[in-house]
């Protein structure tokens, strides 16, 4: 789209991997990728007269996904919680500039976004992951620090211990609770991306709860520590659920995962 002599691109054109460019000749114009096709973006959509607040269908309109998926994506990200009728903003919603709102007929609670909410790269990164788009992921200029941390602790530990229900994990105390949490019942991913800008990955994801494992393991090294309170200081910068492991723990799961679980209403067996 093109406003006061500038173009500017659109969520559905940053999630196709558009990207503005400057000349010299020609100012600003925007490039896009070599296999770009042009069949494969939603269907386009009227444009809508700007306002400071939006609702989820419209922004949901931009991206060609149902305002039910969206937000899902939403909660998945901790911005909002389902309520039993309709979504309740939460602290992190509220510092992305959302409002709490009521439909004014029926009372049910929905949730008003600034539009630039279209731009955050986690919400852009999580449509990407949905719909299996090409376009590359989003990382901050600033996370280039942790992205090198994160990939030689990942070089160091090799995923080579497969367990129970699939997952490849990098260590025995990894796979005994992975195991646990599988013969428990409890849907749970492994090295999820935490829904903040910092480029940081937990051990183990609880959707119901959004609750999130740590393993700190037995790894005294100068660089192990500096990484655990590094992490620690994350989950409590931003409220995040945690429970954490440590050896000990991991010989007494059936004990002490059930107790922590429990705190965060998540309940096992």
């Amino acid at each position: 789209m093109r406003g006061l002599e500038k173009w500017a691109l659109t969520a559905k054109g940053k999630l196709a991997g558009g990207r503005i460019k400057t000349s010299v000749k020609l100012g600003d114009y925007i490039e896009w990728p070599e296999d770009f096709d042009l069949t494969q973006l939603p269907a386009h959509q009227s444009p809508d007269i700007a306002v400071e607040l939006v609702s989820s269908t419209k922004i949901s309109k931009e991206f060609g996904i149902s305002a039910n998926k969206l937000n899902y994506l939403f909660s998945e990200l901790g911005w909002i919680n389902k309520s039993l009728k309709g979504w309740v903003v939460t602290e992190q919603g509220l510092k992305k500039g959302a409002l709490q709102s009521e439909d004014s007929r029926s009372g049910v609670p929905y949730v008003r976004w600034p539009e630039t909410i279209t731009q955050s790269s986690l919400l852009l990164n999580s449509i990407n992951d949905i719909t299996g788009s090409n376009a590359p992921l989003l990382i901050s200029s600033n996370d280039t620090n942790n992205v090198s941390n994160a990939m030689e602790f990942k070089e160091k530990f090799e995923a080579k211990h497969r367990a129970t229900d699939g997952h490849y994990v990098r260590s025995k105390a990894e796979m005994m609770i992975d195991n646990w949490l599988y013969i428990a019942e409890i849907v749970h991913a492994y090295e999820r991306k935490l829904p903040i800008e910092e480029n940081v990955y937990c051990d183990f994801y609880i959707p119901t709860g959004k609750v999130y494992i740590e393993y700190w393991g037995y790894d005294n090294d100068p660089k192990s520590l500096a990484r655990k309170e590094k992490k620690s200081a994350i989950y409590e910068k931003y409220g995040l659920k945690l429970i954490e492991l440590d050896d000990t723990d991991v010989q007494n799961l059936d004990d002490i995962l059930p107790r922590l679980l429990l705190k965060f209403g998540v309940q096992a067996y």
